[in-house]
């Protein structure tokens, strides 16, 4: 998230060095309020200073650096927590599926030789992997929350094949001509919710199947990533296919918001996932 100058400004008002329990401004605020009681004069002096100070410090490029650290920081601490949600979601086969794609992503930055990549392309890179995990996890918890659909009666394929065999039967009886005019409207209505049913059924199997070939499509994509990252002298050309890839499933993220309203709220595709980074850097940030 870029940061704009009101948010170094309200950082200012409250910043607060280490080793001190009340902020300095909100000291100064408060003897300057104290002061204007006995003399409103000092009230405006206070304004004064109160503004060269918040100025002055928002504009700092190392409090601006510390400042935008900081906010990355309880980002990826935020999203953490809420993935870690998530995956507790999952059956104990995809938690491993998804830990497994998620060091592999990350085992493309740190197969890259040290120095052939920039800061900021190390960033670009970790940004395009981390959609690509945030997608991989959607797509998995969107199959179980279809599966659950599916299996919610005996079973898929027995169901199935009992409704086919109540719309024969539902059939065969609509062939007789001596049924009244109610009763035939009856049974029409029945058969027809009956393939419907069957029909959604079939829809569902379909969307099974296209999901786990997105699955495995993201996975051998990644798999090609890594290794063109070991063969590759091309930092640049590695994060170009990043953005590829991740620009190829913007329909399918589309289509999870579409499942999303046939089988139940899920999280919204539209939130920015934290970058993907080097195993190092993750224990330098804690």
């Amino acid at each position: 998230m870029k940061l704009g100058f009101g948010d170094y400004v309200r950082e200012a008002f409250n910043a607060r060095p280490i080793g001190m329990f009340v902020p300095p401004n909100w000291v100064g605020l408060g003897l300057f309020g104290l002061l204007g009681i006995l003399n409103p004069g000092f009230w405006l002096i206070g304004a004064g200073l109160e503004l060269g100070y918040l100025g002055l410090l928002a504009t700092n490029p190392r409090f601006q650096r510390t400042v935008a650290a900081s906010r990355l920081a309880r980002n990826e601490s935020d999203w953490e927590v809420r993935i870690n949600s998530l995956i507790k979601q999952l059956g104990e086969a995809d938690q491993g599926r998804y830990r497994l794609f998620e060091h592999r992503c990350r085992s493309i930055l740190e197969q890259q030789s040290p120095g052939s990549l920039s800061d900021l392309g190390l960033e670009t890179q970790g940004q395009g992997l981390g959609r690509l995990t945030w997608i991989f996890l959607r797509l998995l918890l969107t199959r179980q929350a279809i599966e659950r659909i599916v299996r919610r009666s005996d079973g898929p394929e027995e169901d199935s094949a009992r409704l086919r065999e109540r719309i024969g039967k539902l059939e065969e009886r609509l062939k007789e001509e001596s049924l009244s005019e109610e009763l035939r409207r009856s049974l029409s209505s029945q058969n027809e919710i009956l393939r419907q049913r069957l029909e959604r059924r079939g829809e569902a199997r379909d969307k099974l199947a296209f999901l786990d070939a997105e699955l495995t499509r993201i996975q051998e994509q990644v798999e090609l990533i890594r290794e063109q990252a070991i063969l590759s002298a091309d930092p640049q050309g590695i994060s170009e296919r990043i953005d590829q890839i991740a620009t190829t499933l913007g329909g399918t993220t589309q289509w999870i918001s579409e499942q999303q309203q046939i089988y139940g709220a899920m999280e919204d595709l539209l939130a920015e996932p934290p970058p993907i980074t080097t195993s190092s850097a993750r224990k330098e940030s804690q």
